[in-house]
């Protein structure tokens, strides 16, 4: 009887007491503040509260996965922390900063901070004494010393990472260290094979096994940290590409075995080489992973790329194009079933600044194309007619431009899946598509004597 109603008590007590954030900021006159997720670089607004003590806010952390978190004031400043499901009590100054912030209660917030402040203090002493080691012969006194200290500060900073954090791993907080530590290069490795070393074991340490760990900064910093390690600016941009598919498929192939998390990298990795404009690195991704493994990607990532990902899928090459029946500028239908030869097709917009570099160029060439039986059609996603009219007269005026004026809605767009503009597809005589080119040099790759 005693046994059971002490497990009562206890039950109760755990169910009457759940998890609270608390965060006092000095000297502050704000009364709002709210509560966001994060998840890679986005972040999910989850609460928010107003209180009548300026400076003082808490929430409660019952609902809360645990993650990270950040708490936004309502006129300046905010601050990221951890909830590990235990109860998170912090001052701050009015100034945040990892200084200025004062723990009284949360163990995962106290080894946060102080992970923070070794990896910075590791960075800079590191990167130094490898200089040092670097520019002093071996044989020197002042290089052994160095060695050695070299060895001290990574050692107790691997101590850390491996060790003080992971008195209880099941703590999302250790497994963060452990996976977000910077990678420790041996020293013995000649700073001149720093990179390749890292190109080699820079993942090794990551846990792409935990889903909870979507739930913070890990996957995306230290997927753009390694796939700095391939950049190299002298390259032209095709070869670029190229280079960037390698660490793509070292980090992708890892993640594969936890699909969240993989889920995860992917919209990532394509919402980052969208903004760039990496066409080529975007098609590698969909083609050889979305489209392979058909993930199902977060509605969040947007209609573009969905659009694009349903693009490589339902018109690959080799494909039968849509058939098109357009009115160009004087209203005359041009049908593209009835066109004999081949065609190029091109989708642009008047307010598309790549557009008015594309479009002199393959208009520059229409004598040819005409010479090869390649029709050239410039089809318009405007919907003002006075504007797609003067674009047409100024960029276009050799091709056959069409349009009807019904925007990126357009039954063409969308029949096409077009995604961005300027998009090119090289179409044959028989229908299929030959190629889907994205500049003129790519597209005379295709064209025959």
């Amino acid at each position: 009887m005693k046994k059971t109603v002490l497990f009562f008590f206890i039950l109760f007590s755990f169910l009457s007491f759940p998890q609270k954030i608390t965060v006092i900021r000095k000297n502050s006159t704000e009364t709002i503040a709210y509560l966001y997720s994060l998840r890679g670089e986005t972040v999910d607004l989850v609460d928010s509260v107003k209180t009548s003590s300026p400076g003082i806010f808490s929430f409660g952390g019952s609902d809360l996965h645990p993650g990270f978190y950040r708490l936004k004031f309502q006129q300046t400043g905010g601050l990221d922390f951890v909830f590990d499901r235990e109860n998170v009590e912090m001052i701050v100054d009015e100034k945040i900063s990892p200084d200025s912030i004062d723990v009284i209660q949360s163990e995962s917030n106290r080894l946060y901070l102080e992970f923070i402040r070794l990896s910075k203090n590791y960075k800079i002493k590191s990167e130094l004494l490898r200089l040092v080691l670097h520019s002093y012969p071996e044989k020197d006194s002042y290089y052994n010393l160095t060695l050695k200290e070299l060895d001290r500060l990574q050692e107790d900073y691997l101590f850390f990472v491996n060790v003080t954090a992971q008195k209880n791993e099941d703590l999302f907080i250790a497994k963060y260290i452990r996976s977000a530590g910077l990678p420790v290069i041996p020293v013995n490795i000649p700073r001149d094979s720093s990179l390749a070393y890292l190109k080699t074991h820079a993942l090794d340490n990551i846990n792409f096994y935990s889903k909870e760990l979507i739930y913070s900064d890990l996957f995306s910093s230290r997927t753009i940290e390694y796939l700095t390690y391939f950049r190299n600016p002298r390259l032209p941009l095709e070869l670029l590409e190229k280079e960037f598919n390698k660490p793509i498929d070292s980090i992708l192939n890892r993640a594969k075995v936890n699909e969240v998390v993989y889920s995860h990298i992917v919209e990532y990795l394509i919402e980052g080489f969208k903004k760039f404009g990496f066409e080529n690195v975007l098609d590698y991704i969909v083609n050889n992973y979305v489209i392979k493994d058909g993930l199902c990607l977060d509605e969040k990532v947007g209609s573009s790329t969905q659009r694009m990902i349903n693009q490589n899928k339902f018109l690959a090459v080799g494909t039968i194009a849509p058939n098109i029946s357009l009115p160009g500028l004087t209203g005359e239908i041009t049908d593209l079933s009835k066109i004999d030869g081949r065609v190029l097709l091109i989708f642009y917009s008047s307010k598309c600044p790549h557009c008015k570099t594309l479009l002199p160029e393959i208009n520059s060439i229409s004598d040819e194309l005409k010479k090869k039986r390649i029709t050239a059609l410039a089809v318009s996603l405007d919907t003002d007619k006075e504007e797609w009219t003067k674009f047409a007269e100024i960029y276009s005026p050799d091709l056959i431009n069409l349009s009807d004026l019904n925007g990126w809605e357009s039954k063409v767009a969308l029949d096409y899946f077009i995604y961005a503009t300027p998009s090119m597809f090289f179409i044959g005589d028989d229908g299929k598509i030959i190629a889907k080119p994205t500049t003129l040099a790519s597209f005379r790759k295709f064209l025959t004597p």
